[in-house]
């Protein structure tokens, strides 16, 4: 399918369907269910996702933790400086996506809240290498603001720190949260548990270039931003063992997809640490999951095309159409999906 465009990912989505502002409940929001099988859909709420799973399946959650990832402050010269950090390399360096009027340059020094200064050391690509005159992880935490994405102009930051988080991260180094996790609560996940339903977990730090568009108007000529993800030993035995006994693998967001297929690259499923830029879209052949928990994705974004290469193309713009129809809310705050796979997509045996 190396034909395909970008413009064939595109849909219409009027502007006030994008949630502003999470559920007043974590597991109050709606979902819509989408058979890849034949493209038929329902529509629910989201604790209906208790009758969709069965005793034995394995949830895979992502416990990536989001941290407060974006700084305000001023070049010495006086000009204003936004610092988007896209990944922490060291105790007090990192990668950023730094906007100001007039670029960085090497040796440029730039003032932040709190009496912090960083200074431009370098660049990789797209982003800017920064070394901070403190430890920047408790610095973050200290001063930093939650990183909402652009979609969002509203926030409340106190409420923001809470609710752009999963109740399951525990890994820091996100700086956008994996938003299909975002409708489990505690009580949720317990009562799963009670039902013989199991949970792994994966790590992928999601990036900013998450929200980058695609440029390329071939998919084939899309190079994809890459993102640190590590997949442990024991959930790779879990995933063996729910197959053994007959149980699905149920992924939870498209961060948890993409780390398991990374992890399966070679064929089969082993322990993985490091980077991955895996590009899905129609035509990928699946190897670990079974079905999948997300939430609704941009037009003509890497993830609408993940999720087109599972279910379908057509199946998955048709099913859209009925959302924008129905009134969902879109996007990071907004309502989720479940999915089962298309005939073509189902997992390699």
């Amino acid at each position: 399918m190396t034909d395909l465009r970008r413009e064939d990912f595109s849909y219409h989505l009027p502007e006030e369907l994008i949630a502003q502002r999470p559920a007043t409940e974590r597991t109050g929001s709606r979902l819509l269910r989408l058979e890849g099988a034949n493209g038929q859909w329902e529509d629910l709420q989201f604790p209906d996702i208790e009758r969709l799973l069965q005793p034995g399946d394995l949830l895979v959650l992502n416990d990536t933790r989001v941290i407060p990832a974006r700084l305000h402050g001023r070049k010495s010269t006086g000009g204003a400086v936004e610092v988007l950090v896209e990944r922490l390399t060291a105790p007090d360096t990192l990668l950023a996506h730094v906007r100001s009027s007039k670029g960085t340059r090497e040796g440029m020094r730039i003032e932040l809240p709190g009496g912090a200064v960083a200074e431009v050391t370098g660049r990789e690509g797209d982003l800017t290498a920064l070394r901070f005159d403190r430890p920047v992880a408790a610095y973050l935490d200290a001063y930093g603001e939650m990183p909402l994405p652009p979609y969002i102009t509203g926030s409340d930051a106190a409420a923001d720190r809470e609710r752009y988080q999963t109740v399951f991260a525990r890994e820091a180094g996100a700086v956008a949260a994996p938003t299909a996790g975002l409708h489990f609560d505690t009580p949720l996940l317990a009562r799963l548990a009670e039902r013989g339903i199991q949970q792994a977990r994966v790590t992928l730090h999601v990036g900013a270039g998450t929200f980058q568009p695609v440029r390329a108007d071939r998919l084939a000529d899309h190079v994809m931003h890459a993102e640190w993800l590590r997949v442990p030993p024991e959930t790779v035995a879990a995933v063996a063992a729910t197959r053994a006994a007959g149980g699905r693998v149920v992924a939870v967001g498209t961060t948890a997809v993409r780390s398991l297929e990374t992890a399966a690259t070679n064929g089969t499923l082993a322990p993985f640490e490091g980077e991955t830029r895996l590009f899905i879209y129609p035509g990928y052949r699946f190897r670990v999951v079974d079905a999948m928990v997300t939430n609704f994705h941009l037009s003509e974004s890497t993830l609408l095309m993940l999720v087109s290469a599972y279910c379908g193309r057509e199946a998955v713009l048709a099913t859209y159409a009925h959302a924008v129809a129905a009134r969902y809310r879109f996007f990071s705050y907004g309502d989720a999906m479940f999915l089962t796979p298309s005939p073509v997509a189902a997992r390699l045996p």
